[in-house]
């Protein structure tokens, strides 16, 4: 019998990728969704996708209730807690990021350790290490670094992701355990998608994409691709150096425009709707007053995070895919899809 995974947040599209890389090495997995009756479309998204799907099977929980985690957990060897509100405009209430964000932590921990599973990797992000710190800042953001929820720069999303983290770490060291937990984090993932649903990081490349960006914002971000951090959920389940780290996932750092710039040169006949130019930073702000996405990210103009993956590289024995390819890959499904 294989080693099952209690794998949260599966319909999701970082989910859908490490479901699909723990088929593929094996294991069977038990998924969950917030009701079941996502169960047929994710299983269908995956047997398109080359996956086993027959050692694949779901349970329904939400990350706000108690009901059916201890019964999800029973009978799993790891636990892998993906599932966690992830949005590009920032609610009103922060609360309905961060809440969801630490209880279902908490529920999913608590019920991985009462079921005695070996080992826990929660998905975390670099918005847990590299925001609230000096906008000046040119070194790399490690696995030490922690990010200052009183400091400059954050967001009902960077306080969501860091507090989940640190509860992690809270409850498993409490039980005695913090050797068997691990943190990924990734920052903005990119990649193939698995189906027509684009989720919330590939939807920045859509923009990009279909004109609704007449020029680029002097914003920038650090990619990943999906492919890569599914794959360093799966290794890190096994691996014995892996247990008590956390492992920042950026394979490089990219302003709008040069993400721009590399659609156009990849897929010149849409060149037309790709923004050309970079947008100075005085019209952003004067943007900014009717747009308050725009508004909220105001803080970052000009700002360049970067981070250190060489852990993550050793714990996958490989450098990760460019991230270049992670955006063409993107683009390519997204036109598959007809999402631009």
């Amino acid at each position: 019998m294989p080693d099952r995974v209690l794998l949260t947040g599966v319909s999701g599209f970082l989910g859908g990728h490490v479901a699909s890389a723990l088929l593929a090495a094996g294991y069977q997995v038990r998924g969950s969704v917030r009701g079941l009756a996502k169960a047929d479309k994710v299983r269908d998204t995956l047997a398109k996708a080359g996956a086993d799907v027959g050692r694949l099977e779901f349970v329904a929980l939400d990350l706000l209730k108690d009901d059916g985690w201890e019964a999800a957990a029973q009978g799993c060897r790891f636990l892998l807690h993906t599932a966690s509100p992830f949005v590009i405009s920032m609610p009103a209430d922060k609360m309905e990021l961060i809440r969801p964000a630490i209880e279902g932590t908490e529920r999913a921990l608590n019920a991985g350790l009462k079921a005695g599973v070996e080992r826990i990797v929660l998905t975390s992000s670099m918005a847990a290490l590299a925001y609230g710190h000096e906008r000046s800042r040119t070194a790399l953001f490690t696995a030490n670094d922690w990010t200052n929820l009183d400091g400059p720069g954050g967001t009902a999303y960077t306080e969501s992701k860091t507090r989940a983290e640190r509860r992690a770490w809270e409850i498993m060291e409490a039980a005695g355990r913090k050797g068997d937990l691990v943190a990924i984090n990734p920052a903005v993932i990119l990649g193939p998608l698995l189906d027509e649903d684009p989720g919330t990081s590939p939807v920045l490349v859509i923009r990009l994409m279909n004109g609704s960006v007449p020029a680029a914002p002097r914003l920038a971000f650090a990619i990943v691709d999906v492919r890569d951090v599914a794959a360093a959920h799966v290794a890190a389940l096994t691996s014995p150096t892996a247990g008590g780290r956390r492992f920042p996932m950026g394979e490089r750092t990219l302003f709008f425009k040069e993400v721009a710039d590399i659609l156009r040169q990849r897929f010149p006949e849409r060149a037309g709707k790709t923004p050309r130019f970079e947008m100075p930073n005085w019209a952003v702000r004067l943007y900014a007053l009717f747009d308050s996405d725009v508004r909220a990210n105001l803080g970052e103009l000009g700002v360049a995070r970067r981070l250190d993956s060489s852990d993550v590289e050793a714990l996958l024995g490989r450098k990760l895919i460019p991230a270049d390819q992670a955006i063409v890959a993107t683009a390519e499904s997204l036109i598959a899809q007809k999402l631009v």
